[in-house]
């Protein structure tokens, strides 16, 4: 009799719950867009306050959908927060996921599960255009054959990326498994740590370069660049640092292009743009006002324009989920002059907020967040959830109906509610934040900001009356200082399985 009553509430419940689902479940699975931006900071786009340079394309994703004002990168450089969206865990847990060299191997093993592998599961057809930085290979790699293991094995049906950085060798694109365009006759040979060939430097002939740099990035010259590291051969398949973003996008347009009836599918696209070596298209240059820095957020701009652009052509925005992100804050650096360096910070790259790139401080690491899909998210909205890069894989899961193995992406939270719009959503309830290493670290708690510094002393921000964090309140509030850096100890204790 008790089980039957059991059985009979729980259709009950099943019914009241039914229409709600029923009117908040998509048609069908949306294609998912996720732009990564590279070094864009939090005040660099017309609908973040950026008064010099125009982003029109980029204020259009947010006018059609949904702006977040506290929106975090996870870390303040690139590679353990390209680390984290791909594996749901943040980079600090394994030692290795500082900024990669470019030859570094893959930095965690297929078999892994990652956002790309569980859309895959769900039937999605997958692929990555644009910077990588994880590393590819499992011992030493070559780069005159077969590269992997790397994207394919981790996730992605179709792969062509930029293996590193672009200010560092090599200086060339990787597609699925193979270096493009190399002639067998002309092999590469890559060293982190001393010269191979005979091939001119920066620091040995800085008369062949077309910006200068400092001593770090005067290695090999590539198409009169200087970068990290040494580099000898693969003369066809070298890059020209102008044309990188039209490359990229023409391949994102062409995976659009090449979607299948009926099938969803997910682009990783994640531009060079705006990452030094700043070198735009000359179309661009002279266009921003502020040197090169700004005419390369045009070009940035220009790209989301062209898949934007596409989506409509294709008649695929309305059940397309497009989300654009950076992968740190940004920065005013002198590491290569270009020439006009003196109009850079005439564009600030984080307004109001203190520090950048490389920092603690939320410069370094609050970055823009759109999200648009026009079958769900309303339109023109502004968001305050705390949410963070590494949650991403959690959510477009729960957004599919994926299930997660057990164990897996242990420090992703599902944030869907707030990435929708729905109203009165939070996000999550704290995060953690660190630069390039292990330590030091950040613990965001509600409004709360706890830095940690390397003399082992704190830092304490109240984020609501002080986004600037011109206030530090540790010595006048121990009780919290203590209460968070309990929070955040156990924060490092290894994740549940």
């Amino acid at each position: 009799m008790k089980s039957a009553l059991f059985c009979l509430l729980g259709l009950m419940a099943s019914a009241a719950l039914a229409p709600a689902l029923v009117a908040t479940a998509p048609a069908s699975l949306p294609n998912i867009i996720f732009i990564l931006s590279d070094d864009v900071g939090y005040g660099d786009l017309g609908c973040y306050g950026a008064q010099k340079v125009k982003t029109p394309h980029l204020d259009r994703l947010a006018r059609e959908g949904l702006r977040f004002t506290d929106a975090h990168s996870t870390a303040s450089v690139c590679t353990p927060t390209r680390f984290a969206f791909m594996t749901g865990r943040y980079g600090w847990r394994q030692r290795g996921t500082g900024i990669a060299a470019g030859n570094a191997t893959l930095l965690f093993p297929p078999g892994t599960p990652t956002t790309p592998s569980l859309l895959q599961q769900a039937g999605y057809r997958t692929g990555i255009v644009g910077k990588w930085h994880l590393g590819v290979g499992a011992t030493e790699v070559d780069f005159n054959a077969e590269i992997k293991p790397g994207p394919l094995e981790v996730g992605f049906g179709y792969a062509f990326i930029i293996p590193a950085t672009g200010d560092r060798v090599p200086c060339v694109f990787i597609e699925n498994h193979r270096v493009v365009g190399l002639d067998p006759a002309d092999p590469i040979l890559v060293s982190y740590g001393k010269p191979v060939g005979n091939e001119p430097t920066g620091l040995t002939h800085p008369e062949r370069l077309i910006i200068k740099a400092d001593r770090q990035h005067s290695q090999a010259i590539v198409n009169g660049v200087s970068r990290i590291g040494y580099m000898t051969g693969g003369t066809a398949a070298l890059w020209k640092d102008e044309d990188i973003a039209d490359t990229l996008t023409r391949k994102a347009v062409a995976f659009l292009e090449n979607q299948k009836t009926g099938q969803p599918f997910f682009l990783y696209l994640a531009p060079h743009d705006i990452h030094e070596p700043m070198v735009p298209h000359p179309r661009f240059r002279g266009t921003s006002g502020c040197g090169w820095r700004g005419d390369v957020i045009h070009q940035l701009d220009w790209t989301i324009g062209e898949v934007l652009g596409t989506l409509d052509r294709l008649g695929l925005a309305r059940n397309t989920l497009v989300i654009f992100s950076s992968d740190n804050g940004g920065a005013i650096k002198n590491t290569y002059d270009d020439g006009t360096n003196h109009l850079h910070a005439l564009q600030p790259p984080n307004g109001a907020l203190r520090g950048f790139k490389s920092s603690l401080y939320e410069g370094g690491h609050r970055v823009p967040f759109l999200a648009r899909w026009p079958a769900r998210i309303p339109a023109g909205g502004t968001s305050d959830a705390l949410i963070g890069l590494v949650d991403l894989p959690r959510t477009f899961a729960a957004i599919v109906g994926q299930p997660i193995p057990a164990g897996a992406l242990p420090d992703s939270v599902d944030v869907s509610s707030a990435v929708l719009g729905v109203k009165g959503a939070k996000g999550r309830d704290q995060l953690v934040l660190q630069n390039n290493g292990q330590q030091p670290l950040a613990l965001r708690f509600g409004s709360w900001k706890l830095i940690q510094k390397a003399s082992g002393a704190a830092e304490l921000y109240d984020l609501a009356t002080d986004p600037s964090e011109v206030k530090n309140l540790a010595a006048a509030q121990p009780e919290r200082v203590k209460e968070l850096a309990a929070r955040l100890a156990a924060e490092q204790s290894p994740p549940k399985s």
